[in-house]
């Protein structure tokens, strides 16, 4: 979708080393809690964002660490495509074709959290219909609710290139199967407002791009997994996911962004299936 950005890598590497440099020294002056960190590694069947088809016919390795501390937390995520797609007469993509930076602080009133943060996309060359494009950055605020289902809504709002409002619905519920096994059901639903017709238009029937902006309800997506917690601070967890438009203007729209391939922008998929294994280890 982009070009690597030398710069937008160092920007993601040298904020990440600030905070962990810092999240320590605040640990000092407070013993009583204590920085918390996760890693995890994702292998996927298929990297799709936001109804967007990244990937095809290969595994993905997504890899994750977090840290945090007092509310406070940074993430580094990452993408690698064992087998980029090209058309024949499209040169590969790098394998590795994203690294995302996550700085994020939340907090507990009673039943709801609130919280927000910002996003860094360093983004590589994947072969979509789009011209090359720059790095992407994006602000979000998030509500949840500790009730039934545990709704939380959370808006993104993109301030570099593709300029655009993101509403993200979502639902989830765990059943305790076992002391260390359980069962996650989740659901979202997103409703895409595009304020630049360059960066999202509305497609017509046939998978086109028109001059109008896009605005609509966009993608969804149900899901199950089942964290098995193999020790204290391992965890082994099964996923399988089914992303699909929420209207016909979405279905012509994610399959306009398709990947490029034989078939018309119209013959292209716009629902997808997605499974895999993640593996964490909490400290």
């Amino acid at each position: 979708m982009k070009k690597n950005s030398l710069s937008g890598k160092m920007f993601v590497y040298g904020v990440l080393a600030l905070t962990l440099l810092m999240i320590p020294g605040a640990a000092l002056g407070a013993e009583e809690e204590k920085p918390t960190g996760d890693f995890t590694t994702a292998v996927l069947s298929k990297y799709v964002w936001r109804g967007y088809e990244l990937s095809r016919n290969s595994v993905v390795i997504q890899p994750s660490m977090t840290v945090g501390y007092k509310g406070f937390s940074a993430n580094l995520w990452g993408n690698l495509d064992t087998k980029p797609y090209a058309t024949t007469d499209t040169p590969y993509a790098s394998a590795w074709n994203e690294t995302d930076l996550t700085l994020s602080y939340s907090k507990s009133l009673g039943p709801v959290t609130v919280g927000g943060g910002y996003i860094y996309y360093s983004l590589g060359s994947l072969n979509r219909d789009a011209a090359d494009r720059n790095d992407s950055q994006e602000l979000f605020v998030t509500v949840g609710l500790d009730t039934l289902l545990a709704p939380t809504l959370t808006v993104y709002k993109e301030i570099d290139h593709y300029r655009n409002w993101y509403f993200l619905l979502g639902i989830s519920h765990v059943f305790e199967l076992h002391k260390a096994v359980s069962l996650k059901l989740a659901a979202t639903a997103s409703y895409l407002l595009s304020t630049d017709a360059a960066s999202y238009p509305k497609f017509d029937g046939s998978a086109a791009a028109t001059t109008d902006k896009f605005s609509n309800f966009h993608d969804g997506t149900v899901s199950a997994s089942l964290p098995i917690k193999v020790t204290d601070r391992i965890t082994i967890t099964p996923t399988l996911s089914y992303i699909f438009p929420l209207t016909g203007d979405a279905k012509d729209e994610m399959k306009g962004f398709g990947l490029k391939g034989s078939a018309l922008p119209s013959d292209r998929d716009s629902s997808f299936l997605t499974g895999g294994i993640l593996a964490s280890f909490s400290f």
